[in-house]
């Protein structure tokens, strides 16, 4: 009855929402969310999967994503990156991620404090990631 009145009907699961307020910007494809266990929502910024990227990020989490042909995201791995995580650390992680079918990185910047990302983290993949 409620999708008869126009209403969403809650989804459960962890997945991509796109933003409807950049529908009309030519770099929509930069930014995107994210919907977690809990139903809380995260904004990112997407990325190719690149090392240079990778090696910039610290007190974030980054998200692995595989997007299918049909534009369709899934998580592959969920990870925050702090000052102290080494290059060596990251490199492996990404090249891991790369191997388990990884084609972006979503990274959220907006987790203030490492309990916060740690929570984000097991929101959006349901534990810790490998790479900390």
């Amino acid at each position: 009855m409620r999708d008869l009145r126009g209403e969403r009907l809650p989804r459960a699961g962890i997945r991509e929402e796109r933003l409807r307020a950049t529908g009309g910007l030519r770099r929509a494809g930069a930014m995107t969310s994210w919907r977690g266990l809990s139903g809380r929502r995260y904004v990112v910024g997407v990325h190719a999967i690149d090392p240079a990227v990778l090696e910039d990020v610290t007190d974030a989490v980054v998200i692995a994503v595989e997007r299918s042909g049909d534009g369709t995201a899934r998580v592959v791995d969920v990870a925050a990156p702090c000052a102290a995580t080494s290059r060596r650390s990251r490199m492996r992680w990404l090249a891991l991620m790369r191997t388990r079918g990884a084609t972006e990185m979503h990274v959220h910047l907006l987790a203030e404090d490492e309990a916060e990302r740690a929570a984000v983290m097991r929101d959006l993949a349901g534990g810790t990631g490998q790479l900390g």
